[in-house]
């Protein structure tokens, strides 16, 4: 069975499940209404299903003029290196080509500079601009 690349809505079970395999929600404080909100509010997301499950997804929120901020980059364990991520992220850069999106940010996982590396992005430099902040 191969994969299907889509740019609709996932189902909300769907893809709190994709969220929960992170662990970035290991206390469970987003709920599963919560992130389907957030997908909702969305300016571009990517999914990719094998047959009817969901197995990765991307989305990005922007201003849809100067810069936008890729949310989350998330691919089940068991279908990791397989090329996927690679699909999404070439679908979320080219739709920011498409729209005239020239800045594009993103929080990195730990251990996973390497793969947006690929794409150009890079660390910003000690001292350079930015904060963040996790309330």
């Amino acid at each position: 069975m191969t994969f299907k690349i889509r740019t609709d809505l996932p189902a909300k079970a769907d893809y709190y499940e994709l969220f929960q395999s992170t662990g970035w929600n290991g206390d469970r404080i987003w709920t599963e209404d919560m992130l389907h909100e957030a997908v909702r509010n969305s300016w571009y997301v990517v999914t990719v299903y094998k047959g009817d499950r969901l197995v990765a997804s991307g989305r990005m929120v922007s201003d849809g003029v100067i810069q936008c901020i890729i949310c989350e980059m998330m691919v089940l364990p068991a279908y990791r290196n397989q090329g996927l991520g690679s699909k999404i992220m070439d679908r979320l850069l080219d739709y920011c080509k498409s729209k005239g999106i020239r800045w594009v940010q993103l929080a990195c996982a730990k251990g996973k500079q390497g793969f947006y590396e690929r794409y150009g992005f890079n660390e910003r430099p000690a001292g350079a601009p930015g904060m963040g902040l996790f309330l």
